[in-house]
């Protein structure tokens, strides 16, 4: 988890105090909120907390609490108590779901020099947000007393996810104390002129932080048409809008779920199983559960289905993979189970799991199956190829199979102790030859992709990845076509700690790294 470092600021991000006579003989060191310069026609407008809303205040851009108010580097801007814009509906530090709505726009007085903030500092462009897992950097400053001795700015580069229930997302980063709230989450910054996009702004459930009051939760409302019908208020001078009496949530985000739940991902699968074209996931629990996740086609996912509820049936599957092995148009699964016992089950996202195909009876020899991976290897057309590593470092393709059993087998090595310390297999076509490669990840880290495998061999070996390397911690993982180029290219890892990862467009070095699930 990452820490929030102390900084000496960004121009256009500062704090808000509250005062009751002149701001000049208020006490420096008693900020209550953080506050962002936005892009408007007037080149005064601030963007803040709904629950930093209220009374007469003072913005004080790149604060400095060493020197006194009239000597801050860009100066301090007033504002008046009828210069707040914040929806009507929103109720402060609520734990209801109107807590969506915890962010407001303030109009503040040009400085002493008679300059507006905007020429002074600069403005940030404000962007809606654009899904519920992204990397962003918060800004802020916590409040004097959990700040000391600096009572300095803070910047924390972190990622966010969706926050269940709510319209908002949740980011994770130790030192994000009171006093942050309304300060802005960066899409990018450019730390030259102290300015960029932004995309959020802490706030939300319970004023922006959890229950527990805890420095390393932390909430931002998702940037939605609410959120820009205020903006547009701001921007022309219209306050006390009316948006009714009784808030209703858009469609709320959808989550993968934490990291806590998917150190419980036991086995991944990919294929192409709701008929729309785009890559989905079925997952296999450690209590038998099986899931379906259905992909968006942009590397993240829209939604899930239980396919089968916890069962000693599913619990006792040693392996499976995706493939095309019965000829029909939605992807299927091969399954084996511990006892020996082989199936392919059939379509499932029109079918269902279903009992499927037997392919091979309980007490078989594929009881020694340790690893499978579908794949093209060159024979077939479709993804009817099947790659298996034996629990005595046998490795063995077998082509075209399908519902008539395992088709030609072909033997690509032979019984190796250190094979046997192959630990993951998948496969996907990462090098676009003519052929699907192959990726181990062994007991020591190593990653190595085999390029090219073929019915004569495993193909040309890269390593991607060195002995020791942090993919020692790469529990389960799988390969699909999960974003925009409908490609096999995209690997799926399940880490140790409960985070799951999507790279995409992999090639003979690992692609753009994006976070689906969180650490636990």
């Amino acid at each position: 988890m990452p820490t929030a470092e102390h900084i000496l600021g960004a121009k256009s991000v500062g704090v808000i105090f509250v005062y009751k006579t002149d701001p000049t003989t208020g006490e420096m060191r008693a900020h209550k909120c953080s506050a962002s310069v936005v892009e408007s026609p007037g080149r005064n407008l601030i963007l803040t907390a709904g629950h930093c809303e209220g009374g007469k205040a003072v913005f004080v851009p790149w604060y400095r609490a060493e020197y006194a108010l009239d000597k801050q580097t860009y100066g301090f801007y007033r504002i008046g108590a009828s210069d707040w814009f914040v929806d009507n509906r929103y109720v402060h530090n609520t734990k209801a779901p109107v807590s969506d709505l915890d962010f407001a726009f303030a109009r503040v007085t040009p400085n002493a020099d008679g300059k507006n903030v905007q020429d002074v500092v600069g403005a940030n462009t404000l962007a809606r947000t654009p899904g519920y897992n992204n990397s962003v950097t918060m800004v802020g400053y916590p409040s004097a007393k959990n700040n000391t001795p600096e009572d300095h700015g803070v910047r924390c580069p972190t990622r966010t996810e969706a926050l269940p229930g709510f319209y908002q997302i949740q980011a994770k980063c130790r030192g994000m104390y009171g006093g942050v709230s309304g300060g802005p989450w960066f899409s990018k910054i450019d730390w030259t002129t102290g300015t960029g996009e932004i995309i959020g702004n802490v706030g939300g459930y319970n004023g922006g932080g959890n229950d527990a009051n805890v420095d390393w939760l932390t909430y931002s409302p998702v940037h939605g048409d609410w959120f820009f019908k205020l903006y547009d208020e701001a921007r022309r001078n219209v306050s006390k809008i009316d948006h009714g009496k009784n808030y209703q949530q858009p469609q709320l985000p959808y989550s993968m779920g934490s990291g806590d739940t998917w150190t419980h991902a036991r086995l991944l699968a990919s294929g192409e199983y709701t008929g729309d074209g785009k890559g989905d996931l079925i997952v296999v629990w450690t209590d038998g559960e099986v899931t379906l996740y259905t992909g968006d086609g942009n590397g993240g996912f829209t939604g899930e289905r239980q396919l089968a509820s916890p069962s000693a049936t599913w619990k006792d599957v040693k392996s499976l993979t995706g493939g095309d092995f019965s000829g029909g148009s939605g992807s299927d699964l091969l399954v084996v189970w511990n006892s020996g016992e082989v199936r392919i089950l059939a379509d499932i996202g029109s079918n269902g799991l279903g009992s499927g195909i037997k392919i091979a009876d309980s007490g078989s020899i594929w009881k020694y199956a340790d690893q499978v991976a579908g794949g093209n290897f060159g024979t077939a057309n479709h993804v009817t190829d099947l790659l298996v590593r034996w629990s005595d470092g046998e490795v063995t393709d077998y082509t075209a199979v399908g519902d008539k059993g395992f088709g030609t087998e072909h033997q690509l090595r032979k019984a190796d102790d250190a094979w046997r310390s192959a630990t993951l297999v998948t496969a996907g076509d990462f090098t676009g030859g003519t052929n699907w490669d192959t990726l181990i990840r062994w007991a020591d880290g190593r990653v190595i992709q085999y390029q090219d495998t073929s019915p004569s061999g495993l193909g040309k070996e890269i390593q991607m990845a060195a002995p020791q390397s942090i993919w020692t911690h790469d529990t389960v993982m799988t390969a699909g076509a999960y974003d925009a180029n409908n490609w096999p290219d995209d690997l799926l890892i399940r880490w140790s700690d409960g985070e799951t990862t999507l790279y995409t467009r992999t090639g003979a070095s690992f692609g753009d790294e994006h976070t689906l699930v969180q650490p636990k």
